[in-house]
């Protein structure tokens, strides 16, 4: 039979209020008074009951953290990052964490939507929405107005690594944005500094907002340095997925097109493996022959041979901050949105152009 909060109260000889304050957080209970209730808890094996604490509560412990692929080492990390800042800070301290429920959408608009309505069904205590978002106007005006919905019924949510929706003021909606704009944009410097001036550009799916503003970045250095440039590199853009085999196909289709570059930047590390993959396939070396950048900066970088100059984006603090905001630990600033800065890694997979290759 299962433990009652009556049992662990008369183990821990004090009421059951002060139980339900210790399990719950938030509350101040003496220091003594809670280690008391933290060892009866552990030595009766206490479970809160998690479904009635939601009816009582008109919401529950579950978070919801919906990701667009689990296996993505971008999303493992940023999910494992909030995920452990959601935690309880011990096995005893049963009631002082959420509990983070990881919903796997695929990136697709559908999924994204019946995983909120799912997630509305269970009351729950908070949802963080992950990654970049499909700017379609039909998507978006369902999920504005169903994170509208959660919100209005006291569910905080938070938008991490995708823009602010516009939702009625005072909701409980915050924004957690990367600077892939600006990161972009240095990283393109970079590649115009060393000298090169045909870029090709293996980006993300159109249509996603990450997509969008990793490409627009990208362009505005090129445009900045020279039009001319800016106009020519866009022949050598291509859009794909955020897989592996999307940055080997892009790049063989460039080479069976014949197009002359010196550089390659992909929408993330990833694709930029493959990308290291289909140039090798020619036996093109890099990178005295041609450089290779990606975007993220993900542990395996600097793995690779050589290391890959990328951009850095900070999602292991992505998701503690998420994590944060979404228990009410944190407050966001007035208009809702904190901005995360990335950094451009500069590695051996960048050098200037031979002059063989320059054009």
């Amino acid at each position: 039979m299962a433990v009652t909060l009556a049992e662990v109260a008369a183990h821990a000889g004090v009421s059951p209020a002060t139980v339900s304050r210790v399990l719950n957080g938030g509350y101040p209970v003496a220091g003594g008074t809670r280690t008391r209730v933290e060892r009866a808890v552990e030595e009766l094996g206490y479970v809160a009951n998690a479904p009635a604490r939601a009816l009582a509560a008109a919401t529950s412990d579950l978070v919801g953290v919906l990701v667009h692929d689990v296996a993505d080492s971008y999303f493992g990390i940023l999910a494992g990052a909030l995920q452990g800042a959601l935690g309880p800070e011990t096995p005893a301290r049963s009631g002082s964490g959420r509990l983070a429920v990881v919903c796997n959408t695929q990136g697709t608009p559908a999924a994204e939507l019946a995983y909120l309505t799912l997630l509305e069904g269970q009351r729950a205590g908070g949802v963080v929405l992950t990654g970049g978002a499909v700017e379609e106007v039909e998507h978006t005006v369902a999920l504005t107005t169903r994170v509208a919905r959660l919100a209005s019924a006291g569910t905080p949510v938070v938008l991490c690594g995708r823009p602010p929706l516009t939702v009625p003021d005072g909701l409980p909606v915050a924004t957690v944005v990367f600077d892939d704009h600006g990161g972009a944009f240095r990283l393109a410097e970079h590649l115009l500094a060393l000298g090169h001036r045909r870029i090709a550009y293996v980006a993300g799916p159109a249509g996603l907002s990450t997509s969008r503003e990793r490409l627009a970045g990208h362009r505005a250095a090129l445009e900045r340095f020279d039009p001319a440039v800016a106009e020519e590199c866009d022949t050598l853009t291509v859009h794909a997925g955020f897989e592996r085999s999307a940055g080997y196909d892009a790049t063989r289709a460039l080479l069976r097109r014949g197009e002359s570059f010196t550089a390659v930047v992909a929408a993330n590390d990833t694709v930029a493996t493959g990308i290291v993959a289909a140039l090798r396939e020619q036996g093109i070396r890099i990178p005295e022959d041609v450089s290779v950048a990606g975007f993220d900066d993900l542990p395996f970088c600097v793995d690779t041979a050589p290391p890959l100059t990328t951009v850095r984006v900070p999602l292991r603090e992505a998701g503690i901050l998420a994590a944060q905001l979404v228990t009410g630990r944190r407050q966001p600033p007035p208009d809702g949105i904190t901005t995360l800065a990335t950094e451009l890694m500069v590695r051996g997979s960048t050098a200037p152009p031979a002059a063989g290759r320059q054009p």
